[in-house]
């Protein structure tokens, strides 16, 4: 059924691969997490938690690398009580280093958007001369057709096979090389729509029957013609899978003035008559997860 969307969404979606150390660890702990483009321009949506990652990773490295500076004027004795003033534990966060994949040649900066209250982000990508994605996606023009007994699909890449970063010892650094795998397979995940979720600014997002897995967060959610209809947040509470709604994205993309496409033609009162009718039928309820 979604053989061909998959295909489709390949086009468009991209992994963000993120390594790890934890203070007086040698280990890595790789990651994943998924981002999908809009437009031709190098803008993608993923979620807020994804965005926040990449957003705390600079200053995680500043930090360490700060303190790092420190340790050099300090004696042996003296190290342990410096780790402690800059707040770092045995389990702390020491690096955070992130790679985004395929997604343009070169990144000479990253503006990022993060939603108000739902789990919502837009990236942009500067100075790059080409992307690497091979085409944006395109929106469901209409919400409405997101409806309980409607299948969808999920994309991403949760499971972090890639192995191209190592530990450098003598600069007590973790760091990316062109050693190893350098990917990821992705990964699909099939589910029907059960229930809309709906809050004071109107239907925010879409319940799904089963829950998604680590890593596909920020990916899309598509029909069977590779359409967006959603992005993926993750689990509820309950244990359901939970997915920003696509009129919600459409509306933050407008505000930022940020282009995209759609499979057919939309105007700002179909989009409320929709939504009225929607939410006449639904209970008004707020899922903590969307937030």
């Amino acid at each position: 059924m979604f053989q061909q969307a998959i295909e489709i969404a390949g086009n468009y979606t991209r992994p963000i691969f993120t390594i790890l150390r934890r203070y007086g660890h040698k280990e890595i702990i790789p990651g994943s997490a998924t981002i999908f483009f809009v437009n031709e321009d190098a803008w993608a949506v993923t979620t807020k938690a994804v965005a926040k990652i990449f957003l705390d990773a600079s200053n995680i490295d500043k930090k360490y690398a700060e303190f790092s500076e420190k340790r050099k004027t300090v004696s042996q004795e003296e190290v342990e009580s410096l780790a402690s003033s800059c707040g770092y534990g045995k389990d702390s966060v020491a690096q955070l280093k992130v790679n985004f994949v395929g997604c343009v040649d070169v990144i000479k900066g990253v503006q990022c958007k993060l939603h108000t209250t739902l789990d919502l982000a837009l990236i942009h990508f500067e100075g790059y001369e080409r992307t690497g994605y091979s085409r944006p996606c395109v929106f469901a023009g209409s919400g409405s057709d997101a409806k309980p007994g409607k299948m969808l699909c999920r994309l991403g890449f949760p499971f972090p096979e890639f192995k191209n970063y190592f530990y450098d010892e003598e600069k007590d650094d973790i760091r990316w090389n062109k050693e190893g795998r350098a990917n990821t397979p992705r990964f699909p995940l099939s589910g029907m729509i059960t229930r809309l979720v709906g809050g004071p600014g109107g239907i925010v997002g879409i319940e799904l029957e089963n829950s998604g897995v680590k890593g596909q967060e920020g990916g899309p959610v598509f029909d069977e013609r590779g359409v967006v209809y959603g992005v993926y947040s993750g689990a509820s509470a309950l244990g359901f899978d939970m997915c920003i709604h696509v009129d919600r994205i459409k509306e933050f993309l407008r505000k930022e003035n940020v282009s995209y496409r759609t499979d057919k033609a939309e105007t700002e009162k179909e989009i409320k008559e929709e939504e009225s009718l929607l939410l006449a039928d639904m209970e008004d309820t707020l899922d903590t997860k969307l937030n």
